[in-house]
């Protein structure tokens, strides 16, 4: 049984002012109590490093599957309160994702806030500093790449602490979940244009994918030998430039990709893409990505249904790198069967938009029903 450590009370923050200094400043104890309230996990534990300023938090959501598991990402926030926030709505989706593709873990994420231009200099020393906070949970948590993270971070956190998945494959872990994260998009794709479309031939068809990472790299490259027409976007002209000339796609600008007319519509950058806001804008028929949280608020889920949008919810779209960790480094798996596996999203997606018409509900919605039946949890009623 997983030993889960008394959550830290933390009551005093340093927050980015407006000119970008670092300054101390009170939190509001009704905002700190309201997060807790409305989230519904098990803990997090944090600390701040004052050697670099950093400030890093594990959200626990659930372990009543096994020990949490999810990414680890740094990137600068606003505040710390806006970094613990993030962590505790991406570590609720880790729960819904783990239990939709039936992997034997509960949800986590942790967050790391550093302060502007802490990256690279700091990077071992923050990273040194997260590892004892990750050690101090004893295994309720295990950490994995995410935004500004990847294998040969796990590997350094590794040579302290034993807590960490996709490690680099030279190091006895799973590598780069990149692969496999683009690949469940992709098949949800497929999936999301067989149940708007009709067909799950998308040569001929118009994808616009807002992001070009490594993920949303590997997914225009997917949908080019499928034969799809390609729009990317992306906050980097530099990234636009290099996939555009790879590949051979169109680009859009970034304040336009969201509403350019296309079959499907792919967010693979930030959260929160889908709101009051862009909704109404939106020129697509289906919804699909791998970027986290695309939706801002609940209500956003009713949105896209009004409109007659197919919107495959971004857990099960973008689980193709749980499956890859866990498959390889949990179950041994070969590539062959972690593609297999992945595959089978689709198959998970075609149940969801099933459930979500006979049920007069969201997709997202349906989703969540879906997953919160394997955790065991009732609806109300």
């Amino acid at each position: 049984m997983t030993s889960i450590p008394q959550c830290l009370s933390v009551r005093t923050f340093v927050v980015v002012a407006p000119r970008a200094a670092w300054q101390r400043e009170r939190m509001p104890s009704e905002r700190y109590e309201d997060l807790f309230r409305t989230w519904g996990g098990e803990f997090v534990a944090t600390c701040h490093d004052t050697a670099t300023g950093a400030f890093m938090f594990i959200c626990v959501h659930s372990t009543s599957r096994g020990p949490a598991a999810g990414g680890l990402r740094m990137k600068e926030y606003a505040s710390p309160l806006d970094a613990m926030q993030d962590g505790m709505r991406l570590s609720s989706a880790m729960t819904l994702k783990m239990a939709i593709c039936d992997a034997p873990l509960g949800g986590g994420k942790s967050v790391i806030a550093i302060p502007a231009g802490a990256l690279p200099t700091l990077r071992k020393k923050i990273l040194t500093r997260y590892a004892a906070l990750l050690d101090s949970v004893h295994g309720a948590y295990y950490a994995a790449p995410d935004m500004n993270t990847g294998p040969a971070d796990m590997d350094f956190i590794y040579e302290q602490t034993p807590y960490v998945f996709c490690r680099s494959a030279e190091r006895g872990g799973s590598g780069s979940t990149t692969r496999h994260t683009a690949l469940g998009v992709f098949h949800s794709i497929l999936a999301s244009a067989e149940h708007a479309l009709g067909t799950r031939n998308i040569s001929g068809r118009s994808v616009a994918v807002q992001g070009v990472g490594e993920v949303g790299a590997a997914l225009v490259e997917l949908l080019v030998q499928a034969g799809a027409r390609v729009i990317v976007s992306d906050a980097s002209a530099e990234r636009v430039a290099d996939v555009a000339s790879r590949f051979g796609v169109a680009h859009a600008a970034p304040e336009q990709i969201a509403s350019t007319p296309c079959d499907i519509y792919a967010p693979c950058a930030i959260g929160g893409v889908l709101n009051a806001r862009s909704i109404p804008e939106l020129r697509c028929a289906a919804i699909a990505g791998a970027a986290n949280n695309q939706l801002e608020t609940p209500e956003d889920d009713a949105r896209l249904r009004e409109r007659g949008i197919v919107y495959a919810p971004d857990f099960v779209a973008s689980a193709g790198g749980v499956l890859h960790g866990v498959g390889i480094e949990r179950w041994r798996w070969s590539e062959a069967q972690v593609d297999a596996a992945v595959a089978r999203l689709g198959g998970i997606l075609l149940d969801v938009f099933a459930a979500a018409r006979s049920g007069g509900i969201g997709t997202h919605a349906a989703a969540e029903r879906l997953a919160r039946a394997k955790l065991g949890i009732t609806e109300p009623s």
